[in-house]
C-alpha cells in the first residue's frame, strides 16, 4: 500500500517522478484535464454569480476512476500538475470530484509543483507542500468563463448573419485582426522607386565601397533621387567633381560592444525555434513538453528543461553558478564577465513561473546526449542550451570603422564602414540573429586608412531600388506581435495559431499568414459591430485583469460582470439590428446580359459564391460557388459569369453515354453516364474538348477494370480490390474477405452473410461504434472552496 498518490498531467512525467520517489509514493497521471463546462448554453450561468456547470471529460474518464482506486489506498492526496494556471485549475478539479465521492476523507490533500523534474528539484518540492491557490484558481475560472461566454454568445450571430459553423474567440479574434489588418497594408501598399549611389574606392589593391549621403550640400533623404535620369546626372556630377579621386576627410575608430539575448521565455523560444530551426509553435511546445517531463539517459528518465511556460527572465543562483563553472572550464575565464548577468522580467505577473527556460543542467552538453534524443528534440535542445549559456557569457567587441570621403570638396560626402570581430564573446556559442547580411556587417572590412590622404575612384555606381510592402505575419513574429500588445499569456500562443488554422480563417503560405475570405468576413463583422472586444487595448487591459486575480488583487465576480452586461446587450442588439446581406459583404458586379439581372458576389451557407438575381425575384437566383484561387474581392464581372458556364456538354462517347464536364467538392471532373473522371492538373473545365476527356474516361475504365473482381448485379453487390486488399461493397457497407477464401470464388450468399456481420459505416472512413453511457454531469458553483 503506498501511502502518498501523486497526481501529474502526463504518464512520460509520471514515469519520470516516480523514478525519484520510492515505494512508498504511487505516481499516475491525469492525461490533462479532468473536467470541463458542459458544452451547450447555461454552462455559465450569469444571473446565479457566474455558475459553472462541468463534467468528466468523457475521454478522461477512465483516469479518474485509476486515480480514486488508488487513492483509496493512500493516506496523502499529492497534486503535481502544471506550475502554472491551468496546472492549478486541472488540481483543484480532480480535487472537487474526489472530494465529491467522499474519497477524500480522513486523508490529507497537498499541492506541490515542479519547476525542474530532475532528483533534487523533485524531492525539494515534495517536502515542501502548499495548499490549492484559490486565486489561480478563480483566475483560471474566470478566463474559461469569459471565453466560453464569447464563444457561446458570438458564434451563434456569426451562423445567423454569415455562415453556420462559425466560431469567435475573445483572444483569437484580436490575433486574426492583425493579420487581416496586415493584409490590407499590403494591398493599399504603393509602390515608390528610389536610387542609391556608391563609390567604387581603390587603396591599394584593396577594394571597397562607400554610400552617397551627402550631395550638393544635403543630407540625402530616401527619396531625393527617384528616378534614373537624377541618379545618372547625380553620377556625372560626382565623377566630375571628383576627378578621379576621393579625400578621407575623416575617420572614426572605436571598440563596439554587443550583449547577449537573455535565456529564453516562451514567447521567444517560440520565435526563435521559428526563425532557426522551421518549427510552428505548437511543434516547439510538444518537444519542450518531452524534455521538461524527462528523456531516459540510460540510467532512466530524467527532466532536461525546466518548465517551458513563463515570462520570466531570471535564473536560479544555483543556475547560474553552475553556468559559469562550465564557462571558465569550456571557454576559459576571459569569457566570463566579472559578475553574473541578471536580467529583469517585464511582465508583473510572469505566468507564476519563477525561472526562464534552461537546461536542469548546462554540464548536460547536447553533443554528449545527442544519441539519446530524436532529431527535433536535440535541436531544440541545444537552441536552448545555448541561448542559456551565451546569457552568462563576456559581450563580443567589435573594431569598428566610419571614414568620410570628399568627392572634391564637402559638398559631396560618401560613408564607408566596416567592422571586424575583436572578441566573439558570447557569439562563439550563440547569437540571435543569424542573419547573413548581419553577418556580413560585422565582417566587413576596410583598408587602413589615414585622414588627410586621397584614394582612387574607380566608379560611381547607380543602384535601383523599390519600396516593399509590409511582410506577413510568421509564426514567430505573430507570436511577437500577440506579446508586443500584451495579448495572450505564454500557455495560449500556441493554441491561438493552431485554431486560427483550424478554423480555416487564416492559411500558412510559405510559412506566413495570409487571411481566407471566410477569415475577412468574420474579421469585417468583429471589428465593425464588437469593435471593442477585438481591440488590442482592451484586449490586453482584460489580461491583465485576469493576472490581478491570480495574484489576489481583484475578485473574479466583478471582472465578469464588468464584461458581461454590455457584451450581453451588444450581442441582443446586434441580432435584429445587422442585415445578413451586410454582414456576409454582398457586391454587386454588373448586369448579366443574357437576364438583365444583378450579378453578385458574397458569402454564402457553404461558402463564397456569385448570385445572379435576387430574392424578390419571381424565379429563383442562380448561384455558382467561386473556384479555389479566386477572391471576392478583386473577382469582376467576366469571371463571375465564367462560372455559370458549368456544367459544360462535351458530346458522347463511342457508346452513346453523355460527357459533360464540371467542378464539384474534389476538384473538376468528367462525367460520362453515371460515372466519374477527374481532370489531370493541367486541364481546365473551362476549356477541355471531347478528345480529351474520352483519354481520361479510358484511363479511368482501365483502372476501374483492375479494380473489379465480379459483381452480383441485380443485388447491387460487388467485389473489388481496395487499398488494403479485396473487399465486398453494397454502396452502404463494405465486408472484409477472410484470407482463407478467394475473392474470386466468393457466391452471393457469402457475400451477403460477410456484409450483414459488417459495421455499418458512418462518414467517410469511419465506422459507427456502440454509444457510451454518459454519466451524469458533475455540477459546481464557481467559486472556489
Amino acid at each position: 500500500m503506498s501511502k502518498h498518490l501523486v497526481i501529474v498531467e502526463s504518464p512520460a512525467k509520471a514515469k519520470t517522478i516516480k523514478k525519484y520517489l520510492g515505494s512508498d509514493y504511487e505516481v499516475l497521471a491525469s492525461y490533462g484535464h479532468v473536467r470541463d463546462l458542459i458544452p451547450k448554453g447555461g454552462a455559465v450561468d450569469p444571473d446565479h454569480g457566474f455558475r459553472m456547470d462541468y463534467r468528466v471529460i468523457e475521454r478522461n474518464e477512465k483516469h479518474v476512476e485509476a486515480i480514486a482506486k488508488a487513492l483509496k489506498k493512500a493516506d496523502t492526496l499529492v497534486l503535481a500538475t502544471d506550475p502554472d494556471r491551468e496546472g492549478e485549475a486541472i488540481s483543484w478539479h480532480l480535487h472537487e470530484l474526489l472530494n465529491e465521492r467522499g474519497l477524500l476523507e480522513g486523508k490529507k490533500a497537498e499541492r506541490v509543483v515542479f519547476y525542474e523534474i530532475t532528483k533534487g528539484a523533485v524531492r525539494e518540492a515534495i517536502a515542501k507542500p502548499r495548499h490549492l491557490s484559490n486565486d489561480l484558481i478563480n483566475a483560471q475560472q474566470a478566463r474559461r468563463a469569459l471565453d466560453y461566454l464569447v464563444g457561446f454568445n458570438l458564434s451563434p450571430l456569426l451562423w445567423k448573419k454569415i455562415k453556420r459553423g462559425l466560431s469567435a474567440g475573445r483572444v483569437q479574434s484580436p490575433a486574426l485582426r492583425m493579420i487581416v489588418e496586415r493584409e490590407l497594408e499590403i494591398e493599399a501598399f504603393v509602390q515608390r522607386e528610389y536610387w542609391t549611389l556608391d563609390a567604387a574606392a581603390l587603396k591599394d589593391t584593396q577594394a571597397f565601397t562607400a554610400k552617397l549621403q551627402i550631395y550638393q550640400g544635403n543630407k540625402l533623404d530616401q527619396f531625393d533621387i527617384n528616378n534614373e535620369t537624377l541618379a545618372q546626372s547625380a553620377r556625372d556630377t560626382l565623377i566630375a567633381a571628383a576627378a578621379g579621386s576621393l579625400r578621407v576627410a575623416k575617420l572614426e575608430k572605436k571598440d563596439r560592444k554587443r550583449h547577449p539575448a537573455p535565456p529564453f521565455t516562451t514567447s521567444t523560444l517560440q520565435q526563435e525555434a521559428s526563425r532557426k530551426l522551421g518549427f510552428s509553435a505548437s511543434r516547439t511546445m510538444r518537444v519542450a513538453q518531452q524534455l521538461y517531463e524527462g528523456v531516459d539517459l540510460g540510467g532512466g528518465p530524467i527532466g532536461l528543461i525546466t518548465y517551458m511556460r513563463t515570462d520570466s527572465l531570471s535564473l536560479a543562483n544555483d543556475a547560474v553558478s553552475e553556468l559559469r563553472d562550465l564557462i571558465a572550464k569550456r571557454f576559459g575565464n576571459a569569457k566570463l564577465p566579472e559578475s553574473a548577468r541578471h536580467y529583469k522580467t517585464k511582465s508583473k505577473n510572469a505566468q507564476e513561473a519563477h525561472e526562464a527556460i534552461r537546461p536542469t543542467s548546462a554540464m548536460r552538453l547536447p553533443d554528449e546526449i545527442k544519441t539519446y534524443l530524436s532529431p527535433e528534440q536535440y535541436r531544440l535542445y541545444d537552441l536552448i542550451w545555448k541561448r542559456t549559456v551565451a546569457c552568462q557569457m563576456i559581450h563580443a567587441t567589435l573594431d569598428t570603422v566610419g571614414a568620410d570621403l570628399h568627392a572634391g570638396d564637402a559638398k559631396h560626402v560618401f560613408r564607408a564602414t566596416g567592422s571586424t570581430v575583436k572578441d566573439p564573446g558570447f557569439m562563439a556559442v550563440y547569437r540571435e540573429d543569424l542573419d547573413d547580411a548581419k553577418v556580413e556587417n560585422d565582417e566587413r572590412m576596410l583598408p587602413e586608412l589615414t585622414e588627410g590622404e586621397t584614394i582612387q575612384l574607380q566608379d560611381v555606381l547607380t543602384h535601383q531600388h523599390f519600396t516593399e510592402p509590409p511582410p506577413r505575419y510568421t509564426e514567430a513574429s505573430l507570436v511577437k506581435a500577440l506579446e508586443e500588445h500584451g495579448i495572450g499569456r505564454p500557455s495560449t500562443y500556441a493554441s491561438i495559431i493552431s485554431t486560427l488554422l483550424q478554423r480555416e480563417y487564416a492559411e500558412l503560405e510559405s510559412r506566413r499568414f495570409t487571411p481566407t475570405e471566410i477569415g475577412r468576413i468574420v474579421n469585417s463583422f468583429l471589428t465593425q459591430h464588437f469593435t471593442r472586444y477585438v481591440d488590442y487595448d482592451f484586449t490586453a487591459r482584460l489580461e491583465d485583469e485576469l493576472d490581478e486575480i491570480s495574484r489576489g488583487e481583484k475578485d473574479w465576480i466583478p471582472v465578469l460582470e464588468g464584461f458581461w452586461k454590455d457584451f450581453h446587450d451588444q450581442v441582443k442588439d446586434k441580432e435584429t439590428s445587422v442585415s445578413r446581406a451586410e454582414a456576409v459583404q454582398s457586391r454587386e458586379l454588373g448586369i448579366d446580359p443574357d437576364s438583365g439581372k444583378p450579378v453578385s458576389v458574397r458569402m454564402g451557407r457553404y461558402g463564397p459564391l456569385v448570385q445572379i438575381g435576387t430574392k424578390d425575384d419571381e424565379e429563383k437566383p442562380r448561384f455558382a460557388s467561386l473556384q479555389p484561387g479566386q477572391k471576392m474581392d478583386s473577382l469582376d464581372l467576366e469571371q463571375a459569369l465564367a462560372l455559370f458556364t458549368l456544367p459544360r456538354d462535351l458530346g458522347e462517347t463511342p457508346d452513346g453515354e453523355p460527357v459533360s464536364t464540371n467542378i464539384g467538392r474534389f476538384g473538376p471532373y468528367v462525367k460520362f453516364g453515371k460515372r466519374y473522371a477527374s481532370l489531370g492538373a493541367d486541364d481546365d473545365p473551362y476549356t477541355i474538348e471531347l478528345p480529351r476527356a474520352l483519354e481520361l474516361i479510358e484511363e479511368k475504365k482501365q483502372l476501374d477494370a483492375q479494380r473489379f473482381i465480379k459483381s452480383f448485379e441485380a443485388e447491387g453487390i460487388q467485389v473489388l480490390n481496395g487499398r488494403y486488399g479485396p473487399y465486398i461493397t453494397d454502396g452502404s457497407k463494405n465486408a472484409r474477405i477472410p484470407k482463407d477464401q478467394d475473392p474470386a470464388e466468393l457466391n452471393l450468399e457469402t457475400c451477403q452473410e460477410l456484409l450483414a456481420a459488417a459495421p455499418q459505416r458512418r462518414g467517410r472512413g469511419k465506422t459507427a461504434t456502440k454509444p457510451r453511457a454518459k454519466k451524469s454531469a458533475a455540477r459546481s458553483a464557481g467559486k472556489s472552496s
